[in-house]
Order: structure tokens, then C-alpha cells, then sequence
């Protein structure tokens, strides 16, 4: 083989094998920086992986926030008309927060299925909810009503 011919197809196989490197390393970093979305029924369910940070979110229930007096702990439950999710966190919770509101949490599912979370959203004004708590929460409102409608048919 011609010299030249060796050093083309030595600098053709490191460009490739360099570009593969490169895809492969931005495709992890992706993989590891994705927040996914699931309901309280999915966690409930166990489709939520454990200790893979995720978001969850939901109505805030009435009544369930609790709030430690000597520390920044708070838990509340939040649900999609089905079921529930008990949410840990420490910290300031966002002003907008509320009973009866839309909350979304980023953080990490325990043994237990209570998210562990590092950070709490909430809506940012009266018309608004988020997409993923709005469809979930209309989801779970057609499957129960489907369940309603099995169980009057029999």
C-alpha cells in the first residue's frame, strides 16, 4: 500500500473512531440529564424507577401539607384523581404554592414510594396548570369513569 494511501485511511479510521466517541458521550450526558414525568398512579404502579431522578406531580390534597416546626422539612401529597403520592422535601417552597393547587417535584423515588425531592414547582397563575399534571389528571378521570361504567354494566 502506497504511503499515502495508509496515512488517508489511518486519518479516516481516527475521525471515525473519534466521532463515535463524541455521539456516544453526548448521548449518556443526555440520558443522565433527562428529567421524566410520571403520575402518582405510575409510581404507585412501580413504573417509576428508584433512585432515578424523575418529576412527578399532582393536586396538592387538601389538609396533608405538614410542616416541621423546627426545620425546613415539609411533606404534602399530591394526586392525579387516583392515587397518592407522599412528597418529601427541605426547603423553601415556592410563594405560589398551595393546598388545592398543581405542584410538580423533581427529586427521587425511595423503597418506601415517596419522592425524596430536591425541588418543588408550582403553577404560576390561576388559569394555569402544567401539561403533563393536566393530562395525567385527565387520564386517570376517563379510566375511572371507564371503571365506573364496567361496574354499572354488571
Amino acid at each position: 500500500m502506497h504511503p499515502l494511501r495508509k496515512q488517508r485511511l489511518q486519518l479516516v479510521i481516527l475521525i471515525v473512531v473519534a466521532a463515535s466517541v463524541v455521539v456516544g458521550l453526548v448521548a449518556y450526558m443526555l440520558g443522565q440529564n433527562a428529567n421524566y414525568f410520571y403520575t402518582p398512579s405510575q409510581i404507585a404502579a412501580g413504573e417509576a424507577p428508584s433512585g432515578v431522578h424523575i418529576r412527578a406531580g399532582g393536586m396538592v390534597v387538601a389538609g396533608s401539607v405538614k410542616r416541621a416546626p423546627d426545620s425546613l422539612d415539609v411533606q404534602f401529597t399530591v394526586t392525579d384523581g387516583t392515587s397518592l403520592l407522599v412528597i418529601k422535601h427541605s426547603g423553601i417552597l415556592p410563594d405560589l404554592f398551595d393546598e388545592g393547587e398543581a405542584a410538580i417535584a423533581a427529586g427521587t423515588v425511595d423503597d418506601n414510594l415517596v419522592l425524596q425531592a430536591t425541588e418543588v414547582l408550582a403553577k404560576h397563575d390561576e388559569k394555569y396548570t402544567p401539561p403533563e399534571v393536566a393530562d395525567a389528571m385527565n387520564q386517570a378521570y376517563e379510566r375511572k369513569q371507564k371503571q365506573n361504567q364496567e361496574q354499572y354494566a354488571q
